[in-house]
């Protein structure tokens, strides 16, 4: 009864560092939309910066990932280099420069894929943040990844790496990104989980009524991820130290349209995409325009 106790409690705990972490308008965001919140209240710019000029974007993949792991393997880590190579300077990425700083410098849409390195397990099989910006930073000051002031660090995770502290597989929460220290300086870092520990929360709009259906590249891992990316860059890249671009109720620009894929068309086996880019098609969320009637969308033109 005591070990059960003590464990109901550390439990608790876990839950309120992650309530505690992300209370504020936030980067460190595991952030869930609160009941009766109006999604289309518009932008707010609360006088801090945002990244501007290219931004490079590094992986680090967390746990296993090999042929000999089922959701994380070679091809899916190929549609996740694929995605990240071809989504800089599309007319989708174009959106974020509706998003500038006091100065009037926007975000030129432009993302560059800076390469990756693999952690096996270094922290576990259950992240805390704390545990994702040592992830991050030991990549960093191993040399294994540059220190690079306007790149984001991502880490992805295998089907067997959970967290919850941040809001992975919570539903309703928005996915991670904070930031940590390495070398005395700060860098921005996001964790994506992957969707095949639970597809129904990470990847709903690859389950009708508890079953799979099918994806565009085949990988319900490297699909459910790929939308999730794109949700946290677009948060990352326009609020980076949480002094950036929230609306009223704390929610950043693709909080506000998570769940929202706009039209969409059939791919060769059978599932629906809504972009091509590069030999791909993805099935990705849109962000929001921020222009006088603010709304979501793949593109400005929309």
């Amino acid at each position: 009864m005591k070990n059960h106790r003590q464990k109901s409690l550390l439990v608790l705990a876990l839950a309120l560092v992650g309530l505690v972490s992300t209370a504020a308008p936030q980067s460190t965001s595991a952030m869930q939309k609160p009941t009766g919140v109006k999604t289309d209240s518009r932008m707010l710019y609360h006088n801090g910066r945002v990244l501007i000029g290219p931004v490079d974007v590094y992986y680090v993949w967390y746990g296993c990932w090999n042929n000999n792991c089922q959701g994380s393997d070679l091809a899916t880590q190929n549609i996740l280099m694929d995605f990240m190579s071809n989504i800089g300077a599309t007319s989708y990425a174009q959106i974020l420069s509706t998003y500038p700083d006091g100065d009037g410098r926007a975000p030129l849409g432009v993302l560059v894929y800076g390469g990756g390195a693999f952690d096996p397990y270094s922290r576990g099989l259950e992240l805390t943040a704390t545990d994702i910006q040592g992830i991050v930073a030991d990549q960093i000051t191993n040399h294994h990844l540059p220190q690079d002031p306007n790149g984001v660090y991502v880490v992805l995770a295998s089907p067997d790496v959970s967290s919850a502290a941040t809001g992975f597989c919570v539903a309703s929460a928005e996915p991670h990104h904070g930031i940590g220290e390495a070398f005395g300086s700060d860098f921005r870092y996001a964790f994506v989980g992957n969707p095949v520990r639970c597809p129904s929360v990470a990847a709903p709009q690859f389950v009708s009524n508890g079953t799979l259906l099918p994806t565009p590249n085949g990988s319900l891992a490297a699909d459910g991820m790929v939308s999730t990316l794109a949700h946290v860059l677009n948060a990352t890249i326009t609020n980076p130290w949480a002094d950036g671009w929230f609306d009223r109720y704390g929610l950043q620009n693709a909080d506000k349209c998570d769940g929202q894929f706009g039209p969409t068309y059939p791919t060769a086996n059978g599932a629906r995409a809504n972009v091509k880019w590069g030999q791909r098609d993805y099935l990705i969320q849109q962000n929001w325009v921020n222009d006088r009637k603010g709304h979501c969308a793949m593109s400005l033109s929309q």
